[in-house]
């Protein structure tokens, strides 16, 4: 009897105990360290891109692919690495996924040329992939939902770290010692994590499953987005947007998609189970995610050019004047993961940020190059806000309703569609702002004329730099031509963000017919341990059964001989 009546999560709980915070903490030390690599190998650049571009003979489009690449083979490798989760041993993956991510950013810092960088920029999005969807999902091995809001102030702490000390490390390195060196500073702390991973992580094991991995679908996947996105990057300045280019490479790049969703209808093991769609909150899950994708990296990106482009500033300035928008991610993420571990509800905090996001993308639509700073500094620090509370809170609720044994999928699903987001939003806002800062560039012809003319000797040099095709190094311009140049930017990059602004909409839309379901009190690996004590109660009872039903049936036929015999006596 008292085995029978061990519920399932009391033998989860039994098989997998509860760790103490300390413990928890010695666990995920190595994952932390590598979120920290992950997020400063990419914050360290960022500043210091509008002169990396320029010293290596780049123009707009070569700086929307050097953040593109990145995000594009992040995007795609992302669902395979979590594909790869389900299948094989995670710590392993998250170890590759570091070593790929730090050595492909260490040699993008030889890069003599844009098609260089970008080659080794794309390599080091599929070790990102990796880092992105395993450590959501090695999270979700050691933490339950509703427990992870105590863990985010750890998190918290590394992101602040990450994202206000990298920005402005690599202004002050490229400042200091040219920015080469952005590419080099995160190989020690990787080597640091890669060890802390092999000594502190352990995580139990799942049960052996017959492995088939989807390499058609990860081809079909990988063709598809990627001509999609550099038809995108391209049209109206390579070819026209209505052109046998546009055919071959949009018309290619659709058929790609159905011939993936083909083949992952029929395969055994799909790179992304199209069942996942069924889950009302997965399907609302990846809406918001693709919109908060969009505000997160497009207009992190396109920031720190409008500081430099149009704001006059240098890389480390650049760092300083971007912090708005850092702090009010980092407020937010913090206080509201705490909030949901204490009361347990996540809905109302997803909503006021979907709604921050909405007033900081509009707001930003605004900006000129004299836009007075005070204001500049609250648009960012709303959209931060926004972002901060709607952007990890949609990974938590996908994983709180998803099935174990699709833990890994799921979450790299959700983180798939946020990076393909991002990477669709940079392109469009890219070529946006390209073909927007060659019109105004025409329009101010007369007045760029005059200034030139103004300088003397030097507006050759001037005029070299601005008709060369790469992007011009707008803090040491003349202030005659600077003023315009500015205002020229500044026009061009907030047209670009007019692009995310009414995706901002999308997502509130997305968050607010969200199931609102309770956060779940079991970790993935309580879930499992569940499932299995589950299946051997419903196989003991089943054995109970069938003895009594023999039992019953011995009994009746005992009788039946017994009235006979009595009737032959008679």
């Amino acid at each position: 009897m008292t085995a029978a009546s061990t519920s399932p999560a009391s033998a989860a709980s039994a098989d997998e105990p509860d760790m103490t915070p300390r413990e928890v903490i010695k666990t995920i030390s190595g994952l932390l360290i590598g979120m920290f690599v992950s997020i400063l190998a990419g914050t360290v650049v960022s500043t210091s891109l509008p002169i990396i571009i320029h010293d290596i003979g780049g123009d707009q489009t070569a700086f929307t692919w050097v953040v593109t690449a990145t995000l594009l083979t992040t995007a795609i490798f992302t669902p395979i690495w979590g594909k790869l989760a389900d299948l094989f041993n995670r710590k392993m993956l998250i170890q590759t996924a570091m070593i790929i991510f730090v050595g492909a950013t260490a040699i993008a810092g030889f890069a003599q040329d844009p098609g260089t960088m970008i080659a080794f920029r794309a390599l080091q999005g599929v070790g990102a992939g990796g880092l992105a969807a395993l450590g959501q999902i090695l999270m979700a091995d050691v933490i339950s939902p509703r427990e992870r809001g105590r863990y985010m102030g750890l998190f918290g702490a590394i992101m602040a770290l990450g994202t206000v000390g990298g920005p402005l490390l690599g202004g002050v390195i490229t400042d200091a010692f040219g920015w080469r060196w952005n590419f080099f500073v995160s190989i020690p702390f990787a080597i640091a994590a890669i060890w802390i991973l092999h000594r502190t992580l352990h995580l139990p094991k799942h049960p052996r499953t017959k492995r088939h991995i989807d390499y058609l679908g990860m081809v079909l996947l990988s063709v598809s987005v990627s001509l999609i996105l550099i038809w995108v990057t391209n049209a109206g300045k390579s070819y026209e947007w209505w052109s046998l280019e546009t055919i071959l490479m949009a018309g290619g790049g659709l058929v790609m998609a159905a011939l993936f969703v083909v083949v992952e209808l029929r395969s055994p093991e799909p790179l992304i189970p199209l069942t996942l769609f069924r889950n009302r909150t997965f399907t609302l899950a990846v809406i918001a995610s693709i919109a908060t994708g969009i505000a997160m990296f497009g207009t992190s990106v396109y920031l720190s050019q409008y500081m430099q482009m149009a704001r006059g500033a240098t890389p480390t300035e650049a760092g300083l004047l971007t912090l708005p928008m850092i702090f009010g991610l980092l407020l937010t993420s913090i206080t509201a993961g705490q909030l949901i571990t204490k009361y347990g509800k996540w809905k109302p905090y997803m909503i006021a940020g979907s709604l921050l996001m909405i007033a900081g993308s509009f707001m930003l639509t605004t900006l000129r190059y004299d836009t007075n700073f005070v204001l500049v500094s609250l648009y960012m620090f709303l959209l931060g806000a926004g972002v901060g509370m709607t952007m990890q809170n949609l990974v938590l609720v996908v994983q709180n309703t998803a099935r174990p044994e699709e833990m890994g999928v799921a979450s790299s699903g959700v983180a798939f569609f946020r990076s393909l987001g991002g990477t669709v939003g940079v392109s469009v806002m890219g070529a946006a702002l390209a073909s927007s800062a060659s019109g105004l560039f025409a329009i101010n012809k007369q007045a760029l004329g005059e200034a030139i003319a103004g300088l003397g000797e030097k507006g050759a040099a001037v005029a070299e730099q601005l008709t060369s095709g790469a992007l011009p190094q707008v803090s040491l311009l003349p202030d005659a031509v600077r003023f315009i140049v500015e205002d020229i930017y500044a026009q061009a990059i907030s047209s670009s963000f007019m692009i995310a602004a009414p995706l901002a909409v999308v997502s509130f839309i997305a968050i607010l017919f969200l199931p609102n379901h309770p956060l779940n009190n079991m970790t993935t690996s309580q879930r499992i341990a569940a499932g299995e004590a589950g299946l051997a109660t419903d196989a003991a009872g089943e054995g109970v059964a069938m003895i009594a039903s023999e039992i019953a049936a011995d009994d009746a036929a005992a009788e039946i001989r017994a009235h006979q015999s009595e009737d032959t006596a008679r």
